[in-house]
């Protein structure tokens, strides 16, 4: 099964309704994508945009709104109330004429309606910059209990197997406590599509083979997450081919508890997370799934600005099944 059909059968199964909203409504790729989840009965989705505009395109190319929430932002009539929780979620003084121009930003406004319950997630980007999605996020609804920071992973799908693979988007040069968070926030992810949680903390070396500040950190990070979270297996330095291929394992890491089973890899710096992921994708062919932004209070995901409408589809199950995971936990 593959993650989004498994992603899909929970959310399903779970019998909420779960609504996402998208800053982009009026781009087609959105407009087809909203309108399959929405006839689907998987999430319910949220337009933002002018409702004419929007629906002069779906009209134009058949597509059935019927079932999809559209939000004009120009014409909103609860904006007093979105102004308030805007400047109790920034800490700091604007005037509300400040307030109610940065909320024009469909992006900003999308991130409110997050933040003030009125979605349980939103998925941007087709036609904005990860800054555009991601910098409203961090700015309106901070990091989860107990996170200090946010980071960006991928699923790396191939037939029956999975992997995350971290930060391939966020975080550049990462100090050791934010190594083992990421870590921990990766574990959360392979939660969400059902992999048995086995991190290793990647190196150029394994097991002090070679000397160096990047290696001290590596190994700072692994202790820091066995204190942190005993109950998860997970190991580091490691070479990648001592985590992931269990004949090196016995020889560079016989005491090692992956024994070269790993399938959650965090990498020393986002240079080699980015880089990985991409030649994991097409030199192996592995479908990659994200980023899949972790670390936040509630779920925000980024596209990027070439997804196709079965993209837009599949992130938006991805982050309801987020929203899922996040109520299960509470």
């Amino acid at each position: 099964m593959s993650v989004f059909e498994l992603l899909k059968n929970k959310i399903q199964a779970s019998h909420k309704n779960y609504h996402i909203v998208f800053p982009e409504g009026i781009d087609k790729r959105v407009i087809v994508a909203a309108s399959r989840l929405a006839q689907e009965k998987i999430i319910e989705p949220i337009l933002l945009g002018n409702p004419q505009e929007i629906n002069q395109r779906a009209q134009a190319d058949e597509i059935d709104l019927s079932a999809v929430t559209v939000i004009d932002i120009a014409a909103y009539t609860h904006l007093d109330e979105m102004i308030t929780a805007f400047t109790a979620a920034r800490g700091k003084t604007f005037t509300p004429q400040e307030i109610a121009h940065q909320l024009q930003d469909p992006n900003y406004f999308g991130t409110m309606f997050v933040k003030m319950g009125k979605a349980d997630g939103m998925v941007s980007g087709a036609a904005h910059s990860t800054a555009d999605t991601v910098r409203p996020a961090l700015q309106l609804i901070h990091a989860a209990d107990g996170m200090h920071r946010v980071s960006g992973s991928f699923i790396m799908e191939r037939g029956t197997e999975k992997y995350v693979f971290a930060d391939c988007a966020i975080n550049i040069e990462p100090d050791s406590s934010t190594l083992a968070e990421i870590a921990y926030q990766s574990v959360q992810t392979a939660r969400l599509i059902d992999i048995d949680p086995k991190v290793a903390f990647l190196s150029f070396s394994t097991k002090g083979s070679a000397k160096g500040d990047m290696i001290d950190k590596v190994q700072a990070a692994n202790d820091l997450f066995h204190q942190q979270h005993p109950e998860v297996v997970a190991d580091g330095e490691l070479q990648f081919d001592a985590a992931y291929i269990p004949e090196v394992a016995a020889t560079k890491a016989p005491d090692s508890a992956l024994k070269g089973q790993a399938n959650i890899f965090v990498f020393p710096e986002l240079q080699s997370g980015n880089l990985a992921y991409k030649i994991t994708q097409r030199l192996g062919k592995f479908t990659a799934i994200g980023p899949i932004l972790q670390g936040l209070a509630a779920p925000v995901n980024d596209l990027s600005r070439g997804a196709s409408g079965q993209d837009i589809y599949n992130m938006a199950i991805l982050t309801a099944a987020q929203a899922l995971l996040r109520d299960e936990q509470k």
